[in-house]
């Protein structure tokens, strides 16, 4: 027949069972991350230079460093909100280069050493700027007498 007994003892032990696993795997999560160091939660908020407004839609690009100077493979893209904010946790301490884009304003780019368990970044976006060229119109040098490259018989009249 049914024992209630025995039936209370299997329950204890499967959930001492299953209390010893995610004990166990949670002890892994931990040897893991132990494994990239201490990490962050980076909070970004993205604004425009010129009146402070959010920008939407911008992509923060963030790539690992390494110490001497250069640019690891991997790295994580995020996209700006309504509000000109995103986040991500988990990131490792250390330099991080971060770049945004975002479509109508000039691309940003500064390596930053993470080194807080929160950092809260805000980057102005600039508009672009007027680009320069040699070849362009340039303004007329006002302090030469104009050229002339007639010969003298030209100028004579007939």
């Amino acid at each position: 027949m049914f024992d209630v007994k025995k039936t209370f003892l299997a329950c204890v032990a499967l959930g001492i069972a299953v209390l010893g696993m995610s004990t166990a795997l949670f002890a892994q999560k931990d040897k893991d991350s132990d494994e990239f160091g201490p990490t962050s939660w980076l909070n970004f908020l993205i604004l425009k230079d010129d009146n402070g407004k959010p920008v939407r839609n911008a992509a923060v690009i963030m790539h690992p460093v390494s110490q001497k100077g250069k640019q690891e493979q991997g790295g994580m893209e995020l996209k700006t909100n309504a509000d000109g904010k995103c986040d991500y946790n988990g990131v490792p301490y250390g330099m991080l280069r971060v770049q945004v884009l975002a479509q109508g304003f000039q691309t940003y780019g500064q390596d930053f050493d993470i080194d807080k368990p929160k950092v809260d970044l805000t980057i102005k976006l600039k508009r672009p700027q007027h680009q320069y060229s040699i070849y362009g119109s340039q303004p007329a040098d006002t302090n030469s007498a104009p050229k002339d490259n007639s010969s003298p018989d030209q100028n004579k009249p007939n």
